[in-house]
């Protein structure tokens, strides 16, 4: 059986599959070395949590839409490859990443729509330049913007805390839901004592906004629901 990159040499493309992803060796390294960099600029943690996180629900919003397996599929794996270009710099994370993502995916021999369907959802991914262009990189947007959580927090000195720590510590739960035909649902339980609802928009307002234009190309509206009350 011909490797991968000998099926690339013999001009053979192959479907890409998230667990042959998740098995590069090349990929794991430019993870783990991303969210070094990111540790280094006191970023919260964008490790191997973040990316498997934000793929499966990447995927699991395409398929309760009733978007076929392939599709989820390929949303999976941008999903788990969209932060990779933080090993470069922060800054244009998105566009360095889908050039890296489009090097491995080709020298893997994948098929070249596959491979512009992921590259293409990883571009448009950060919120300085993101749009939702198409199903995968809507599903992406929406599946790592709703990341926010305590446990993504590294810094353990509470005193010390910067907004962007106070906000993400204080949500202490954390569910998306897929309402088919109606609305893709962000719900928060928020600890107000240590951070306040007004704090957590200052922050994440934008990519709220961007959730909603994420939703509204999968035909569908966005609700963000805090400790019980819709707000929006």
């Amino acid at each position: 059986m011909l490797k991968p990159n000998r099926l690339r040499n013999a001009g053979i493309r192959m479907k890409i599959t998230y667990e042959a992803i998740k098995a590069n060796p090349s990929v794991e390294t430019y993870i783990k070395k991303a969210d070094e960099s990111l540790k280094a600029l006191g970023y919260t943690e964008h490790s191997f949590a973040h990316v498997t996180k934000v793929a499966m629900t990447a995927s699991e919003i395409l398929l309760t839409l009733g978007y076929d397996e392939r599709e989820a599929e390929l949303a999976k794996v941008a999903g788990y490859l969209h932060d990779i270009g933080n090993v470069i710099n922060r800054i244009d994370h998105a566009q360095s990443g889908a050039v890296m993502a489009f090097r491995i995916l080709d020298k893997m021999g994948a098929e070249d729509e596959d491979i512009a369907t992921i590259i293409t959802a990883i571009g448009n991914h950060d919120e300085a330049t993101a749009f939702p262009v198409n199903p995968v990189a809507a599903a992406l947007i929406l599946a790592d913007k709703t990341d926010v959580r305590y446990t993504r927090v590294r810094n353990q000195d509470f005193a010390s805390f910067d907004i962007h720590d106070r906000v993400n510590y204080s949500v202490k739960e954390s569910h998306v839901t897929v309402r088919k035909g109606e609305c893709i649902e962000l719900n928060l339980t928020v600890d107000t004592n240590e951070c306040s609802v007004a704090n957590y928009f200052e922050i994440f307002l934008n990519r709220m906004i961007l959730c909603k234009k994420a939703a509204e190309r999968l035909e569908h509206a966005f609700r963000l629901i805090i400790n019980g009350q819709q707000l929006m």
